[in-house]
């Protein structure tokens, strides 16, 4: 057994401090500290007994190991982001081919409008609460200026087209029409005040939509102004090449 600190009463009443070593069930008295009179002086001679028995050992911080009161400030959340349904979305949109278009402004205009069918400028709210950086309005009327200009609606039917018919070809495609109005007073070339279920005598466009039996969609036309003025052209042929149009 090793070192320890022993406490004896003595005949005049005082307490003996001393360090006491046990060997095979005998004590042996190893060095005697000295003899205490109150509760003051006996814990110096204990802690000096101790003091002796540890020399040169380090000690072990218990008091760091005590949980303190907590200095830090409640965790703030600075962002958040919906990166499962975007990486969906973008996985989606590069298997129907449309990346095609390699143009990254025009890939979130489409999918921010898949999550919400919103006005292009309140499109840049969408991104920021699905945590994506969104580009500035200049920027996406920047992006919708080279759409037009490279014709990229022809690039995204024609990837459309390839994914319906990657299995088979088509048998069977499904047609329809719709009007799209906007909140301006004047016609202009495309814009023509018309026909409107819902009354409306705003200027709008005639739109068609070419699907297939399993709702997917191959094409996608604004029907011109030539076609709704005459009741005899059948709208289909705008969704036709451009040379086929005349015949």
């Amino acid at each position: 057994m090793g070192l320890f600190v022993r406490k004896v009463r003595t005949a005049s009443g005082a307490t003996a401090v001393q360090i006491a070593h046990t060997r095979r069930g005998v004590q042996s008295i190893v060095e005697h500290i000295g003899s205490a009179h109150d509760d003051a002086q006996l814990a110096a001679l204990v802690q000096t007994a101790k003091d002796k028995i540890h020399a040169g050992q380090q000690s072990f911080d218990l008091d760091a190991l005590t949980p303190g009161p907590s200095v830090t400030a409640a965790p703030t959340v600075v962002g958040s982001t919906s990166r499962v349904l975007w990486a969906v979305l973008e996985d989606a949109y590069a298997r129907l081919g449309f990346d095609t278009v390699d143009d990254d402004v025009f890939r979130q205009l489409v999918l921010a409008r898949v999550v919400e069918p919103t006005s292009k400028a309140d499109t840049i709210r969408v991104l920021d609460e699905l945590g994506i950086p969104a580009p500035s309005l200049r920027t996406i009327w920047r992006t919708l200026g080279r759409c037009v200009e490279h014709d990229w609606r022809d690039k995204v039917s024609r990837a459309a087209y390839a994914h319906a018919t990657k299995a088979s070809g088509l048998s069977l495609v499904l047609y329809d029409v719709t009007t799209l109005y906007f909140e301006a007073e004047d016609e202009d070339e495309l814009r023509k005040v018309g026909m409107s279920k819902e009354r409306r005598v705003d200027p709008q466009i005639v739109v068609g939509l070419l699907v297939t039996r399993g709702w997917v969609s191959v094409r996608g036309a604004c029907i011109h102004r030539e076609h709704r003025r005459d009741r005899h052209a059948d709208p289909r042929v705008a969704f036709l090449p451009g040379p086929a149009r005349g015949r």
